[in-house]
């Protein structure tokens, strides 16, 4: 059985890392030159704007938008004192936590996606390999995924001996990469935090507002600081450089990974070795084909994005349930996928097909559940609602791929659809209506596309010709290149 692999194809303007589990593509990640995430930048930002009756602020952080800060994401450390010197309570509104013109250190929490600015912080957080620090919150945290009570207990109690040595008023979060880690490496990690925090801090003294002053690795470096609790077996890179950089990397951070990391120097782009190209076109698709001859439909929306499950060619051996439930199970893999690959985040709904058996919609919950435990993104199931759908979220920190590689249809305006060319010919003639009774004209030009004028003088001609014949004035086609099928002009002569 093959493993887990990570293969990297970077290039001057774009990095491309594909997380291959048993030869199938799962998950992808991209960065682009032009447009690198900023989640996890930390920012010295400047308030622009309160707004009361939104319990947040503007914050300009020196990008075209500027960020967004909700009030339950300022951290007491910068809750400003009341007159009477008492800490300001944390249910406190916004006018009362910030104030315009005021500095602020934030942190990106989510990139800008669409119109929306980034979302800030002001709990910051700077992660290494084991530990992520939190300035300013002598508090000790463990990563839920460590299960091991006796383990919890040993890094819980390690941290605490070592909090009460270096007293800077920190805390720490334990990642799930520590567990079992050496008390030195841990040690190693606390002190290159500290480290790093105290060139942040230096540079926010030394920098106006507006600026950055701390950027979170780029993404090769951070895939492999990221893969926690993963058994890699390879890590494919195309770039010689890249492999350089990344292998220095591991010999600080992830020595244990040293041995798989390798260089693919094939003619053949890294991409095609487990069809990766082919999947992310799949990927950018609405409809997914099952194996049994069942498919998927993925509608994105500005406010949701619903799945539909449908049996399509599939007719199974035994009776329609037994088809139906087959469908789902194989549907509910295929989604887990799709929602790592696709990268789809906030409120999903799943239309599976209608089962009567209430054991076979428990066991296609459980098996969507089983199925979204490899996720690294949160997300959070309803049971399946009498209408037979699922409805869940998930976590979204950065864009989805079809909105990272795609953009709105010039023509369409992202609707999806055209009118047809009946359609726009019938407005044309109510437009013709309108023109003639309005104005006094010689002749009309109506200018269009050429499917259009086609229709007109086709299928269409003897309706133009009661037209003409009923205004009484001549009518003249000429065709627009640039035109739409939607996009008419009516011109008096």
């Amino acid at each position: 059985m093959m493993g887990t692999e990570i293969l990297m194809n970077v290039t001057p303007q774009e990095t491309r890392v594909a997380l291959v589990e048993n030869g199938v593509l799962v998950e992808l990640n991209m960065e682009r030159a032009r447009r690198r995430g900023l989640v996890g930048n930390i920012y010295k930002g400047r308030v622009s704007r309160v707004l009361p009756g939104m319990d947040a602020a503007f914050v300009d952080i020196g990008l075209e938008r500027a960020a967004f800060l909700h009030a339950s994401d300022v951290a007491p450390v910068e809750r400003e004192e009341l007159p009477n010197g008492e800490g300001v309570k944390p249910t406190e509104p916004i006018q009362k936590l910030l104030r315009e013109g005021q500095d602020v250190l934030v942190q990106v929490i989510k990139d800008p996606i669409g119109t929306k600015g980034a979302r800030l912080t002001t709990y910051i957080t700077v992660p290494s390999r084991y530990l992520v620090l939190m300035p300013n919150n002598p508090t000790i945290g463990v990563s839920t995924r460590i299960e091991d009570e006796a383990e919890r207990a040993r890094l819980k109690g390690f941290m605490e001996s070592v909090l009460a040595d270096k007293s800077e008023g920190h805390g720490f979060i334990v990642r799930t990469a520590a567990d079992a880690a050496s008390e030195e490496a841990m040690r190693n990690d606390v002190d290159f935090l500290h480290k790093l925090w105290h060139s942040i801090s230096e540079r926010v003294k030394q920098v106006p507002p507006g600026s950055e002053v701390y950027t979170d690795l780029p993404l090769t470096l951070r895939i492999l600081r990221d893969m926690v609790g993963v058994e890699l077996e390879k890590i494919r890179i195309d770039s010689r450089e890249t492999v350089q950089k990344v292998t220095e990397f591991a010999e600080s951070y992830v020595p244990e990974l040293l041995g798989r990391i390798e260089h693919y120097p094939g003619e053949r782009p890294i991409f095609d070795l487990y069809n990766v190209e082919d999947e992310i076109q799949k990927a950018l698709e609405r409809k997914v084909e099952l194996k049994s001859g069942g498919y998927l439909i993925f509608d994105q929306t500005e406010a949701m994005t619903t799945i539909d499950i449908n049996t399509g060619a599939f007719v199974g051996h035994r009776n329609l349930e037994e088809t139906i439930f087959k469908t789902n199970l194989e549907a509910a893999q295929a989604i887990a996928r799709q929602l790592r690959l696709r990268n789809l985040g906030g409120i999903i709904i799943i239309d599976f097909i209608d089962m009567t058996q209430d054991e076979h919609k428990r066991q296609v919950f459980r098996a969507l559940e089983k199925a979204l435990e490899k996720d690294h993104a949160k997300s959070q199931l309803c049971e399946v609602s009498p209408l037979g759908l699922v409805e869940m979220t998930r976590k979204r920190t950065r864009e989805s791929l079809e909105r990272i590689l795609c953009e709105p249809c010039v023509t369409c305006s992202g609707r999806g659809y055209l009118k047809s060319a009946e359609t726009v010919c019938y407005e044309m003639f109510r437009e013709i209506m309108r023109e003639a009774r309005q104005f006094d004209a010689k002749e009309l030009l109506v200018m269009a596309s050429q499917t259009v004028v086609d229709l007109l003088l086709d299928e269409e001609s003897a309706s133009v010709a009661q037209l003409q014949e009923f205004i009484g004035i001549p009518i003249r086609f000429q065709v627009e290149s640039l035109y739409t099928q939607e996009q008419f002009d009516v011109v008096l002569l």
